[in-house]
């Protein structure tokens, strides 16, 4: 048996579904999967804007993720363009004529060392966008998607119709 409505308020900390702020709101979105459906239905019918609150964290959401995007592109440029400049540094000091054979293999090893540092700073780039990204959505609407998939879910099979309505 799910978490009952006195349960769910208990572990929100609440006495009343008009004291659901945004943050607990994102608490009981984390909370739906163990809520029985009609516990759930219960709440949400009390808190018409829940609806409204998923919708607008979601929107939230994907702004910060192309705010993020948006930045870490223009830095990641920046930074490439830096590997770019000193690698043509180093293919200018290579042309020239006068250099002895160890000298030239020493601007080699730097031009090899400068194509292991954008590697590794393109595998950087990925970690951060996997981690910090993924962390992000996770977090904010994570929860809420979870909850409202799980309930939609389980009241369209409570329902018998589900496949149809998916368009099966």
């Amino acid at each position: 048996m799910g978490l009952s409505e006195v349960e769910v308020m208990k572990q929100l900390d609440i006495e009343s579904w008009r004291n659901l702020s945004k943050d607990k709101m994102l608490r009981f979105a984390a909370l739906m999967p163990d809520m029985d459906t009609e516990v759930a239905l219960k709440i949400i019918e009390q808190f018409p804007a829940f609806k409204e609150f998923a919708l607008d964290t979601v929107k939230e959401i994907e702004k910060a993720h192309k705010s993020t995007l948006k930045s870490n592109d223009k830095s990641q440029k920046q930074v490439y363009k830096a590997f770019e400049d000193v690698r043509e540094i180093l293919k200018g000091e290579l042309d020239k004529d006068d250099l002895t054979w160890d000298q030239r293999k020493f601007i080699i090893e730097l031009i090899r060392e400068n194509g292991k540092q954008v590697s590794q700073k393109d595998s950087e780039n990925k970690e951060f966008l996997n981690t910090v990204l993924g962390k992000v959505a996770v977090f904010g609407g994570g929860a809420i998607a979870a909850g409202v998939v799980f309930l939609g879910g389980k009241i369209m099979l409570e329902q018998g119709d589900g496949i149809n309505r998916l368009g099966a």
